[in-house]
C-alpha cells in the first residue's frame, strides 16, 4: 500500500448547475482511517484529503474492504457481511476500526471494536454508544457498489433497505419508528403462529399489536411518500447528466396503503394471516419500483443502461440526504466504472467533483486509467496502490 503524491488545485464550478442550499451545508471528512484484523487487513492506516481518494489495485487486495470499513464506522455495520464476526481477520479474535474525522470543523473519533464472545464496542470521542441507532446520521454515508444490482434483479426487500438506510441517516424519527413497527410485526407474527399450533384465536390481543402496527406504519408511510416524491425529479436529473437523456426513466413508490386504510387492510387479510401465520399486508410490503421507457429496468435495459439507472439513484440519494441534513455525506464508488464507456465514466467524474458532493472515494483496477480521468478535473486528490500483504496472498 503506498500513498501517492498529491495534485491539489481548487475544484472547479459543478458543471450541472449550484444549489442555494450547498452554502449552509456541513462538511464531513475523514481524515485518517486505522484498521486492525479488519477482514484481509493485518494492520493498515490512510491518510486521506478531503475530495477524492482513489484506491486502486487488483482485484482481491482489499480495495472495497477500506471502503466497508469506512462504511462501518458511519452505520454501525459492514455494507458487505452483516455478520460482525465474519469480518474479523480469519487468522483473529478481534477486529478494530477507527476514524478521525472533521465534522462542522470539530474533531470527531469514531471507534468501532469487536471480539469474539463479547458485545460490539461502539464509541464516540470515547464514549460508549448505549444505542448503536444513536449514531446513524452522525457520519451520513452512500455507496454505490457491484452489489447494488440486487435492486434491479432482487426482491422488494432490497429496495425497502434503500430506503430505510437513506431516510434514517436523515431522520432519527424514522429509524425509530421502523424498530417499534417491526418489533409489532415480529410480536404479531409470533401471535399467529401460536393461533395455528394451538388451535386457538384472540380478536382482542391480536387487535393490541394491529394498534400497534397501523401507529408506526402510518408514520413509515407518510416518510416514504415524501422521500419518493422529492427523489424522483432529482434522480431523473442525475440520470439525464450522466447518460445524456436518451431514456425516460421513472421511480414509482408502491404500497397498499396508497389503496386503502391500513387499519381496513389488517381487517381484511385477518384469515388470510392467520392461514399463512405472518403478517400480509403493511409497509414491510411496500416496493420501489425502477422503470424504463414504461417497462421494468430489469427487462428493458441494457448492462450500461441499469448501471447508469443505479449510479443516477444513488446520486440522488445523496443530494436528498444532503438537503434534508445539510450535512455533506461521504460518498463511496466502488469499482463502478465496469460496462460504461469512456464519455458515461467522465459525465460522473466531472458531477462528483463539482462543488455539490464533498468527499469521495473510488476503487479501481487500472492506475492509469482512473488516474488520466481525474487530471481533466483538475481537482484535488490522492491516489493509494493497494497491494496485497504476504499473509494474504498465503491465505
Amino acid at each position: 500500500m503506498k500513498n501517492e503524491s498529491d495534485n491539489v488545485p481548487a475544484c472547479p464550478d459543478d458543471a450541472v448547475g449550484q444549489n442555494t442550499q450547498q452554502r449552509s451545508t456541513i462538511t464531513c471528512q475523514l481524515d485518517t482511517l486505522s484498521l486492525v484484523n479488519f477482514k484481509n487487513y493485518d494492520q493498515a492506516g490512510f491518510h486521506f484529503c478531503p475530495k477524492i481518494n482513489c484506491l486502486v489495485g487488483n482485484n482481491g487486495t482489499g480495495k472495497t474492504n477500506v471502503l466497508d470499513a469506512i462504511y462501518y464506522l458511519s452505520m454501525t455495520k459492514s455494507c458487505l457481511n452483516p455478520a460482525d464476526l465474519q469480518n474479523i481477520r480469519y487468522d483473529s479474535d478481534f477486529f478494530v476500526i477507527q476514524g478521525e474525522y472533521n465534522r462542522k470543523g470539530d474533531p470527531e473519533c469514531i471507534y468501532c471494536g469487536i471480539k469474539r464472545g463479547q458485545k460490539k464496542i461502539f464509541r464516540r470521542n470515547k464514549k460508549d454508544y448505549e444505542r448503536l441507532s444513536e449514531h446513524i446520521g452522525l457520519l451520513p454515508v452512500v455507496t454505490v457498489s457491484p452489489s447494488d444490482g440486487r435492486l434491479i434483479t432482487g426482491g422488494s426487500e432490497e429496495r425497502r433497505k434503500l430506503m430505510n438506510e437513506v431516510i434514517s441517516q436523515y431522520d432519527h424519527g424514522y429509524l425509530l419508528d421502523m424498530m417499534h413497527y417491526n418489533r409489532a410485526l415480529e410480536q404479531r407474527n409470533a401471535l399467529l403462529k401460536t393461533f395455528a399450533v394451538n388451535n386457538t384465536y384472540d380478536a382482542g390481543v391480536l387487535e393490541v399489536w394491529n394498534e400497534q402496527l397501523i401507529a408506526e406504519g402510518n408514520k413509515i408511510y407518510e416518510y416514504r411518500t415524501k422521500y419518493s416524491q422529492e427523489l424522483i425529479p432529482v434522480f431523473r436529473q442525475y440520470y439525464g447528466d450522466i447518460s445524456g437523456g436518451r431514456e425516460k426513466v421513472e421511480l414509482v413508490y408502491c404500497s397498499r396503503l396508497q389503496e386503502k386504510d391500513f387499519a381496513a387492510l389488517l381487517r381484511e387479510s385477518t384469515e388470510k394471516d392467520r392461514l399463512l401465520q405472518f403478517t400480509t399486508a403493511g409497509p414491510h410490503k411496500d416496493d420501489l419500483l425502477l422503470q424504463m421507457d414504461g417497462y421494468p429496468i430489469k427487462k428493458s435495459g441494457s448492462q450500461g443502461q441499469q448501471k447508469t439507472f443505479l449510479v443516477a439513484l444513488k446520486l440522488a440519494n445523496f443530494e436528498f440526504i444532503r438537503r434534508h441534513r445539510s450535512i455533506m455525506p461521504i460518498l463511496l464508488l466502488d469499482d463502478i466504472f465496469d460496462k460504461f464507456d469512456a464519455r458515461r465514466v467522465s459525465r460522473i467524474i466531472r458531477l462528483v467533483a463539482g462543488e455539490r458532493f464533498g468527499q469521495i472515494f473510488i476503487t479501481d483496477t487500472g492506475r492509469e486509467h482512473i488516474e488520466g480521468i481525474l487530471q481533466q478535473t483538475d481537482c484535488e486528490h490522492r491516489l493509494f496502490e493497494i497491494v496485497p500483504s504476504q499473509e494474504s496472498l498465503n491465505h
